[in-house]
């Protein structure tokens, strides 16, 4: 008899019921009656306490489309989870008394960064550990893609979207404020695909002045409207050059309650335009995954019960062009997948014009103003 636990822990997105229903599925169909699975309730706390309950068929049927999760969630830091209590036991003793006393084969996990630097802990702890990739802000190292991120994805650029008519009505600045603290991946994509005129991105510090000289440009050739996606982690070039623990101060002591705020703030009192605010927020984590979602954690459940038939443990099942391969968690614990700043998709962005608040496109105005200069010295001299 297999015994299988399961849990999903950190922020909820997109797809977690989804995946939940491709692992069993693919493990009732390999073991039929011969495997037990358990829930544990509220992620990691669940295991913590022992807090779980045998499931059956009947629990993952029907959740497909379904959003959030049926196991319910929580999040507990990683940092915490070797600090002793009272009584000189830490919550990883904890976690790994009720995985053995259960007498589990495997525990599948499902979470993002902080989640997955718990189960590689876990696994380091003689735990047969396997975990899945879950994350809006798709910023997980060693996978082409979480899932929740197409979804999510959708989501923002469905926002930006509707934003359009409004801004172009009023010919204001609307910035909208995109979910993502460390990478700019959603952002990225989402403003692409909504047609924002400037994106800031974590990975690339703004300006205001190029933002401002942006908004100013786009006024002169007729465009009474702009739109701003901004990322909820996104920097200005002065927050760059802080410490971490100026940088911490700084945002603490920020009056405003997110970075778009402050921005719309700053453009407010420096541009003529009006400019508004908005933020979808946790809207963008919410209902249930989209088509590719749903095939995506399909792909993803099956692949993690191919690895427990194989007990290929202490991995993540990954997606690496197109296919579906398992990544040591050793390899993957603690790694956050960050936008690179000569990426593709950024290069992209860039060649159709959006501004990423840097100031780029002014440089590129510079060298080619010299070369134009060069260019009609030497015309005069041959003259």
């Amino acid at each position: 008899m297999k015994r299988i636990g399961m849990l999903t822990s950190g922020g909820d997105c997109q797809g977690l019921n989804s995946t939940l229903r491709g692992v069993a599925k693919a493990l009732y169909q390999e073991y039929g009656n011969d495997i037990e699975i358990y829930g544990f309730r509220d992620g990691y706390r669940g295991l913590i306490e022992g807090d779980y309950r045998l499931m059956t068929s009947r629990d993952f049927s029907g959740i497909l489309t379904i959003g959030g999760t049926i196991l319910g969630t929580s999040r507990q830091p990683f940092k915490n989870m070797k600090d002793p209590d009272e009584n000189g036991v830490t919550k990883c003793d904890k976690m790994v008394k009720t995985y053995k006393d259960m007498e589990l084969d495997c525990l599948v996990i499902l979470g993002g960064n902080g989640t997955t630097k718990s189960a590689n802990m876990l696994r380091e702890e003689g735990c047969n550990v396997i975990s899945l990739p879950k994350t809006i802000d798709n910023d997980l190292w060693g996978t082409d893609m979480t899932f929740g991120y197409q979804t999510a994805m959708d989501i923002a650029t469905d926002v930006i979207d509707k934003i359009h008519s409004t801004a172009t009505s009023h010919s204001r600045v609307f910035v909208v404020e995109i979910m993502g603290h460390g990478a700019g991946w959603l952002t990225l994509t989402s403003g692409i695909a909504g047609g924002a005129d400037i994106i800031l991105i974590p990975e690339i510090p703004y300006s205001l002045e190029a933002v401002c000289r942006t908004l100013e440009a786009r006024r002169k050739r007729g465009h009474t409207f702009s739109i701003i996606a901004v990322a909820e982690g996104a920097i200005s070039k002065e927050e760059a050059a802080l410490s971490k623990k100026e940088f911490k101060a700084a945002r603490a002591a920020m009056k405003e309650p997110s970075i778009g705020f402050r921005l719309a703030n700053e453009l407010n009192s420096m541009c003529d335009q009006e400019v508004r605010v908005v933020n979808p927020g946790h809207f963008q984590r919410g209902g249930g995954p989209d088509a590719y979602d749903r095939v995506l954690t399909t792909r993803l459940g099956a692949g993690a019960a191919r690895l427990i038939k194989h007990q290929q443990y202490g991995n993540m099942v990954a997606l690496r062009n197109n296919d579906i391969i398992a990544v040591p968690l050793s390899e993957v614990a603690g790694k956050l997948k960050v936008v690179p700043t000569d990426d593709q998709m950024v290069e992209t962005a860039r060649a159709i014009g959006i501004s990423f608040g840097d100031g780029a496109e002014y440089k590129d105005e510079k060298k080619k103003k010299k070369k134009d200069k060069e260019k009609d010295k030497d015309k005069k001299k041959k003259e």
